[in-house]
């Protein structure tokens, strides 16, 4: 079983916890990190561009000149794609963008990403995150406590209403409910931090 402390807001250690192997000992190829990033951004995209085709554009109903005897070559309508103004010829149309990924390879690319944290001491468990107020300044003075600098990413289980509008403003800093966490995220951010509650949920969820 591997250990982390678990520190309070003013970075004193006051407990120890017992982390499962199978999530925070993981192993697997880095293919699999790959693919989830992969898919992640590929359901990011909108889809939503489009070009009108000749059949879409308004107008060129008539054939601009007669097809023999004016020395012209031969058109059948002013919105033929070799025209200007006419139709594109295979521009995009809309489309979903989004890639089928099980959730058993999900939860895999997360149990390595987090695996990762922990070993290289990037993971960083508080008792509580228990602000009493919403204002940024307070927010920064906890950062500044644990001596954390930029990208950091925030995780807690609750709603946290004075964590969430304390560290919105904040650039570089991203504060996310357990269940909206990703692998892109993750691999995003230089140190995580979470909360005791929201870790054992988190690998509750995981050893499933």
């Amino acid at each position: 079983m591997a250990e982390v402390e678990v520190r309070n807001l003013k970075n004193k250690v006051v407990d120890q916890l017992e982390l499962a192997d199978e999530v925070f000992n993981y192993r697997a190829s880095e293919t699999l990190v790959w693919e989830a990033v992969r898919a992640y951004l590929a359901a990011q995209r909108k889809g939503t561009h489009a070009t009108k085709g000749r059949s879409q554009v308004r107008g060129g109903g008539k054939k601009p000149w007669r097809q023999k005897g004016t020395g012209r070559a031969r058109a059948g309508s002013i919105r033929s794609p070799i025209w200007r103004g006419g139709g594109t010829t295979f521009g995009p149309t809309p489309r979903n963008y989004t890639q089928a990924f099980p959730k058993k390879k999900r939860r895999g690319a997360l149990k390595v990403v987090l695996s990762d944290k922990l070993k290289n001491q990037k993971l960083i468990v508080v008792d509580d995150f228990a602000l009493e107020s919403h204002r940024t300044k307070d927010f920064l003075e906890v950062l500044k406590t644990l001596d954390l600098g930029n990208k950091v990413l925030v995780v807690d289980d609750r709603e946290n209403r004075n964590l969430y509008l304390s560290s919105r403003n904040v650039p570089h800093v991203k504060c996310v409910a357990t269940l909206s966490l990703n692998v892109y995220d993750l691999l995003n951010c230089r140190n995580l931090l979470i909360s005791k509650r929201a870790i054992l949920s988190l690998q509750e969820v995981l050893q499933r």
